[in-house]
């Protein structure tokens, strides 16, 4: 199985930006070893399972949580059976199709 899953945390009680916290998270997300790749928007990451990709949002959560009293997050999920490194193999199918169209 390939669980892709975007992501956005970050408090809504802070007056600045939310840099500082995004960069926390990714150490959560760094220290799993999943494949993931940082957006202006999100954080793209592939998980072996649904269960692993809600850990990641669960321990960003109790992350933030002690700096923290209002939390937001939102959540995408590409669910699939059977494939693995989907990241690069979607991004590819892309690129390879581009360069078709101009050609």
């Amino acid at each position: 199985m390939s669980v892709i899953m975007e992501f956005a945390m970050f408090p809504t009680n802070k007056d600045h930006g939310v840099s500082e916290f995004v960069a926390r998270i990714l150490t959560i997300v760094q220290a799993t070893g999943y494949e993931y790749q940082l957006t202006p928007m999100g954080t793209i990451v592939e998980t072996p399972e649904l269960s692993d990709a809600l850990l990641v949002i669960e321990k960003a959560n109790e992350l933030l949580l002690p700096d923290c009293h209002r939390v937001y997050c939102t959540a995408k999920f590409d669910i699939r059976m059977g494939d693995k490194k989907r990241m690069k193999q979607k991004t590819d199918s892309v690129k390879n199709r581009i360069g078709d169209v101009n050609t």
